[in-house]
Formats: structure tokens, C-alpha cells, sequence
């Protein structure tokens, strides 16, 4: 199968398009669930809120994309594409999969699996320091994002606050620090995957493209995930969904600043169930093992991936 550069860099663009699709819907899904928003305004303003983050972030705060960028060196530049288009088809993939039973996935785990897969079929190099960060990312993001969620329930209980407005904008605080994450990501990807000597005409020509694309697929929607983290998770009250928001928050905004890879997904759910009182624990099976799940299937699709493509 001929591989080259504006291959992968089509790949990147699709899984980007995926990742707006499947995985920001649930910055919004609490909105919706606990009716502070409409499902089609929420929408629009996630598809917004991911651009400016995208945009913003990668200008201002680029920390994710230099550790995604030296995940992991592949001995050759054929190498480095055929393991990077490896990995990118192991995360439409299982994203998509998992989209039709309407669960979310994490694409930055997947992705990250899917390089690891790729790597061991190219015999290439993993950079533990990298690989330190992105696993005190995920270790962290479950915990805190729960602790999170809890503590600042238990906080507006005791102040006066108007929910259903603070709620909009703590889902587009969500959404927008989900850019933030997810579109460093991927545009670490965009530019290796024009080579090392690329050079943009503009700074903001590829961080404009990458915040496009996630936008046009956060519009698409992601109905069924909405309703799987927003209505079957919990029933939550706006004070709750709020919680939610802020603690997810919390959690994506610190990770980006300290350039630690963390999914929307973990967080939020993590959240979510800090902040509700009777979270389903059936619903959290089916997530908990769709996440355990994301590392095995993908390593094992990036790695077949990379050797059919070699």
C-alpha cells in the first residue's frame, strides 16, 4: 500500500474529525442531561468552545504536543509513517466501534496504545520520560477529577448560585479545555507528519486546521454519548451537572498546563460520579470496560496495522 505524508496527514485530519465526533460530546453531556441546555445549542457552542481551545492552546501553551511529540522514535522516516498511520487507523477504528454502542472512548489513549503496537512492530524506540507523563495523566485524572466533582458539590451547597446559567458556562469551559488536550494532540501529529524541516506560511495555519476539523465534527454531534454520560450515568441536578463541569475542568486545565495528556472522557466521568449520589454502577462497568479494553485492542491494531502496511 503506498504511504506518504499527505496520507497520514488525511488520517490525522480523520481522526481529528472522530475525535470532534465521539469524544467532546461528553463536555457537554451534563448540560444536556440536567436540562440547562438543549441538546442542538450545546452542540453549537462544544463545536465553538473546542476551536478557541484548539487555537488558543497551541499558540499560547503548546506543553501536550512536545510530550506527544516525543512519544516515540521510529528508526526511519518510512518507518515513521507507516507507524503513525498504523496508529491513526487503530484509533478510527475502535473509536468508531465503540461509538456504535454509544460508549466514549478516550482517542489520546487509543492513540497511544496504537503507537505502542506500532512501535514494537518497527522495532522503535519509546521514550520512557514521555510515557511517564502520559500514564501520571491517566493514573491522576481519574481520582482527582472525582475528588473534584465532590468537593465543589459539597461547596455550592453552602453558597447561594444560579445553576442552570453557571452550568452553560462551566460545559463551555469544558469543551474549551477539551481542545485544549485533544487538539495539541493531534497537532503534534499534523506536523510530524509534514516532516521535520516543514515550515507553515503562518503559525496559525495549522492550529486553525486542526480547530476546524474538530469543530465540523463536534457540530456532527454525538447524540448517543450525550445520552449514555448525560442521562444514563446519572441523573444528575444542575448544581450536580455543574460540579461536574468545574471538576472535569479542573482537572483538563492543569494537565494542559503541565503538559500531561489526559482524556475528556476519564475526567468527566470521574466527575460525574464525585458529584452524583448514585451513579449506575451497570453504566460504569460498561465504561470502565471499554477503558481497560482501549489499551489491549488498540496495541494489538496498531501493530497488525504496522506490519500490513510495512
Amino acid at each position: 500500500m503506498p504511504i506518504s505524508t499527505t496520507t497520514l496527514a488525511v488520517l490525522v485530519l480523520c481522526v481529528i474529525l472522530v475525535n470532534g465526533w465521539t469524544d467532546a460530546p461528553n463536555a457537554i453531556a451534563t448540560a444536556v442531561g440536567s436540562g440547562a441546555m438543549s441538546y442542538r445549542r450545546a452542540v453549537g457552542l462544544a463545536a465553538l468552545c473546542n476551536f478557541v481551545g484548539v487555537a488558543l492552546f497551541s499558540l499560547c501553551c503548546p506543553a501536550v504536543a512536545a510530550t506527544m511529540e516525543n512519544l516515540v522514535s521510529f528508526p526511519t522516516p518510512r518507518s515513521t509513517l507507516v507507524g503513525l498511520c498504523a496508529a491513526l487507523l487503530s484509533v478510527l477504528v475502535w473509536a468508531v466501534a465503540a461509538w456504535w454502542f454509544g460508549l466514549p472512548t478516550s482517542e489520546s489513549h487509543a492513540l497511544l496504545a496504537g503507537l505502542s503496537g506500532a512501535a514494537l512492530a518497527l522495532d522503535a524506540e519509546i521514550a520512557p520520560a514521555a510515557w511517564i507523563a502520559v500514564l501520571a495523566g491517566l493514573v491522576l485524572s481519574l481520582p482527582a477529577g472525582g475528588m473534584a466533582g465532590r468537593v465543589i458539590c459539597r461547596q455550592l451547597a453552602r453558597i447561594p448560585h444560579h445553576p442552570v446559567s453557571w452550568q452553560r458556562l462551566a460545559a463551555a469551559l469544558t469543551a474549551f479545555l477539551h481542545g485544549a488536550q485533544d487538539g495539541q494532540k493531534f497537532l503534534a501529529l499534523l506536523l510530524l507528519a509534514q516532516g521535520p524541516g516543514f515550515a507553515p506560511t503562518s503559525p496559525l495555519t495549522l492550529p486553525l486546521l486542526t480547530a476546524g476539523v474538530m469543530a465540523l465534527g463536534t457540530g456532527l454531534g454525538g447524540r448517543r454519548i450525550v445520552e449514555k454520560i448525560g442521562h444514563e450515568l446519572a441523573h444528575l441536578t444542575p448544581t450536580q451537572g455543574l460540579s461536574a463541569d468545574l471538576g472535569a475542568g479542573v482537572v483538563l486545565g492543569v494537565c494542559s498546563v503541565l503538559g500531561l495528556p489526559v482524556s475528556t472522557s476519564h475526567a468527566k466521568v470521574a466527575a460525574i460520579c464525585g458529584a452524583s449520589p448514585h451513579p449506575k454502577p451497570g453504566v460504569m462497568a460498561q465504561l470502565g470496560l471499554v477503558w481497560v479494553l482501549t489499551f489491549p485492542a488498540c496495541m494489538g491494531l496498531g501493530y497488525g496495522f504496522a506490519l500490513l502496511l510495512r
